[in-house]
């Protein structure tokens, strides 16, 4: 009798365990079909955040571990971003000249031989008050957006700082809502002259102005005119422009989408070793329009 309580509550063990063994081999199914079927939260937000934004000019925002390294108060913190065949650089404008040159990287880096310096621009900020100055500016390159990256920066003194820096935030600019659109000065068809400033680079180079507006159907282009026979091209929304002249200082017919904005193009210079593009920013002031004579 003892024999065959044991035998019975043996059967009954394995018969269990051999249940127990199926039931576990069908969760884990169910399991790794369900984790399959899942999205992987880790991976998605890596997607998020390698995303390219598309090719363009934006707004956005730039932040600093530095209370004496940062965006100039003018300008509310924001810097303007161009994206162009997926490369991403900001321009931002500081709050002086005593940060004399930056490096994409550590400040270790930076002095080693063949380290490629960012050098600045010279632009003019105004305040709310409406005092202009003119600061330094640098165009950095911006490997990702909302993640921390290093920038180094040297000033009058001689010596490097490490520095984290972020860029957020970045919105699409549209260009001629932020200024006046040139159907709104209901302009009749012909030329006209205008004031046009010119902003970035190393504040060397200058474009004759007034400048010469040709207006069809509501459609503006202007004639910019270098004080440099070294421009080959422009850029302007993309679009390459070459020069309209073979003798004298660089000449180019570019669209002007609306005035009183700073408009971005780049010109590429052929006076260095290599050539080299260049942004910058022309605005046409509406108030100084006149029917060329």
């Amino acid at each position: 009798m003892r024999m065959k309580r044991s035998l019975v509550l043996a059967l009954f063990a394995i018969s269990t365990s051999t249940m127990l063994a199926g039931y576990n081999s069908v969760l884990a199914a169910e399991t790794k079909e369900t984790a399959a079927e899942a999205p992987d939260k880790e991976d998605e937000g890596i997607a998020s955040k390698s995303s390219v934004l598309e090719d363009g000019v934006y707004s956005a925002e730039f932040d600093t571990d530095s209370s004496m390294f940062h965006v100039n108060e003018a300008n509310e913190g924001r810097g303007i971003l161009t994206v162009k065949d997926g490369e991403m650089t900001i321009h931002v404008s500081l709050v002086s000249k005593s940060i004399t040159s930056l490096f994409a990287g550590t400040a270790e880096d930076a002095q080693k031989e063949g380290a490629e310096l960012l050098e600045p621009t010279t632009d003019k900020v105004t305040y709310s008050d409406g005092w202009t100055e003119e600061v330094y500016g640098f165009d950095i390159p911006v490997p990702t957006l909302d993640e921390e990256f290093d920038v180094a920066l040297i000033g009058k003194k001689g010596k490097w700082y490490d520095h984290k820096v972020v860029v957020t935030d970045p919105q699409a600019e549209n260009a001629a809502s932020e200024g006046t659109a040139v159907e709104d000065l209901n302009l009749e068809d012909g030329s006209y002259t205008v004031e046009v400033a010119l902003e970035g680079g190393s504040g060397k180079a200058t474009v004759e102005t007034p400048a010469v507006v040709n207006i069809q159907d509501q459609k503006a282009t202007a004639e910019i005119i270098w004080s440099s026979s070294n421009y080959d091209y422009m850029l302007v929304d993309g679009e390459k422009y070459e020069p309209v002249n073979t003798e004298g200082n660089s000449a180019f017919e570019i669209p002007v989408p609306g005035f009183d904005y700073p408009m971005p193009v780049t010109a590429d210079t052929v006076a260095m070793s290599t050539p080299h593009e260049i942004d910058y920013t022309l605005t046409f002031d509406s108030s100084t329009l006149k029917k060329a004579e």
